[in-house]
């Protein structure tokens, strides 16, 4: 198949997270960014055709599908920094916040499920995908543009060695490996080119592995760096709601000293969890009870809230039914007693909110039988 659309290759994002871009800057990598954007999209909308008539599309449809869904969550995000980049109508508050844009996460979802990366990430992670794809579908030009894949290649082995600098302990030395084999290929191909050999028949495979790789290492980061980011959010929220434990609990230890009948709602005691595990699955489990610890809690604080307010509001509504009543039946010894009773049992401790209730609808019969309440 012959190929009409030249492979796009992101530019290189300027700053960081945080701080204020220069405006020269931000300009020079939104042309290029929107360049990429429009050549990517025409390249995946080939890719997607080639594949269609391929005979291995069910194959490729997932990997098409997630390179449509990250290059949608690019688009999204550059329409965000072109909004708030107002053509250039920015000070250091927007370039900032166009800084957060660029190196903040963004959802690319997909048929993969979510995988929280940057706008460079995302970027990288469409070219590798995208390199992936052309490779397999064999839709690169002929020896004419060998040169420029090799360039291509090249390019994509020096990102890998990048990435391989970040991977942990555990898996560097795996990806080092990984590396060192892809950088010999490559060697070995540019040595055969140089020669006059045909490389024809080495590159393609050579580019679906170097992709694969890049692709892997990418997504890995950011996955470690989602997990990061949910033992943080783990701990955090655990401490928060400790606190808030603590508080509901000498809320309902008031509650019962103060009124009867109290609720009997148990308050839960986060500390009970233990510590914030480290491992994906535990993590997620522990992320669950701790959403229902903050439900218990919230059920709680308004269980024995409400019975404290339903306090004040039968004795305001006592006090105020007292004013109306020193008005039209000044003198009225019924109601004094009704309300001297009232007040009895508000000053007392428990306060019986059954009681208080009765005489509160009796006051309020009385009163309404010579016409105060109406």
């Amino acid at each position: 198949m012959t190929v009409r659309t030249p492979t796009a290759s992101a530019p290189a994002p300027p700053g960081r997270i945080g701080s204020s871009i220069p405006a020269a800057e931000l300009l020079s990598f939104l042309d290029a960014l929107g360049i990429w954007r429009d050549r990517r999209k025409a390249e995946l909308d080939e890719l997607d055709q080639a594949a269609l008539h391929s005979p291995e599309a069910d194959a490729l449809s997932a990997d098409v599908v997630l390179s449509m869904a990250v290059w949608k969550a690019v688009s999204d995000r550059y329409e965000l920094i072109l909004v708030t980049w107002d053509s250039g109508r920015v000070g250091p508050a927007e370039t900032e916040r166009i800084s957060t844009l660029i190196w903040g996460g963004l959802d690319t979802g997909g048929a993969g499920g979510s995988l929280a990366v940057s706008l460079p990430e995302a970027c990288k992670l469409s070219d590798a995908l995208a390199s992936s794809l052309r490779a397999k579908l064999a839709l690169e030009p002929g020896d004419a543009d060998l040169a420029a894949r090799l360039r291509h290649l090249r390019a994509g082995v020096e990102r890998i060695n990048d990435l391989v600098k970040q991977e942990p302990a555990s898996t560097r030395n795996g990806a080092i490996a990984e590396h060192h084999d892809l950088d010999r290929r490559l060697t070995d191909l540019a040595e055969r080119t140089k020669r006059g050999a045909d490389i024809g028949g080495l590159i393609g495979p050579l580019e679906i592995d170097a992709a694969r790789t890049e692709r892997d290492l990418i997504v890995g980061a950011a996955t470690r760096k989602e997990r990061a980011a949910d033992v943080a959010r783990a701990r955090s929220w655990r401490s928060e709601l400790e606190a808030r434990g603590t508080a509901v609990r000498a809320l309902a230890a008031k509650t019962v000293a103060t009124v009867t009948p109290a609720p009997r709602l148990a308050v839960p005691d986060v500390t009970a969890l233990g510590s914030v595990p480290n491992t994906p699955a535990e993590l997620e489990k522990y992320l669950t009870r701790l959403d229902a610890v903050r439900r218990a809690l919230g059920q709680a604080q308004a269980a024995y809230g409400g019975a404290l307010e339903r306090r004040d509001e039968l004795a305001a509504r006592l006090d105020a039914y007292q004013v109306k009543a020193s008005t039209i039946a000044q003198g009225n010894e019924d109601l004094a007693e009704l309300y001297r009773r009232g007040r009895a049992v508000i000053e007392s401790e428990p306060v019986d909110l059954v009681r208080l209730a009765a005489l509160l609808t009796a006051y309020q019969a009385y009163l309404d039988s010579t016409g105060g309440t109406r």
